[in-house]
């Protein structure tokens, strides 16, 4: 018994190895992507944030393009957590649409 215990003792250190190798960030800048997917995920971030607004507004669509004064298409690109070609300008009137304010900043490059 003692012995079975063991080899499943032995088993499971075999496939929990610990923490290996560097910290996930590490590996995005050594794979030179570390920048593009903070943007990816500041962006997806941005269009999660203006959707739960949206749903606590009970703000359909249609509401939030009259608030921008555009167009149901443009609403859905802004919306979209992969489409990072929409503007500042544009995320700013949607922040106001929904009554928040955009609010960006600058880091130092060497930062995390």
């Amino acid at each position: 018994m003692a012995q079975a215990r063991a080899k499943a003792k032995t088993r499971a250190r075999r496939r929990d190895p610990g923490p290996v190798g560097s910290r996930f960030d590490d590996w995005l800048k050594q794979e030179g992507i570390r920048d593009d997917v903070r943007m990816a995920a500041a962006k997806a971030v941005l269009a999660w944030q203006l959707t739960e607004e949206m749903k606590r507004l009970k703000l359909s669509k249609a509401a939030f393009a009259a608030r921008l004064g555009t167009s149901k298409s443009q609403v859905y690109r802004v919306l979209d957590p992969k489409n990072e070609t929409v503007s500042l300008e544009t995320l700013k009137k949607a922040a106001a649409a929904v009554g928040k304010k955009l609010r960006l900043e600058l880091v130092d490059a060497a930062g995390p």
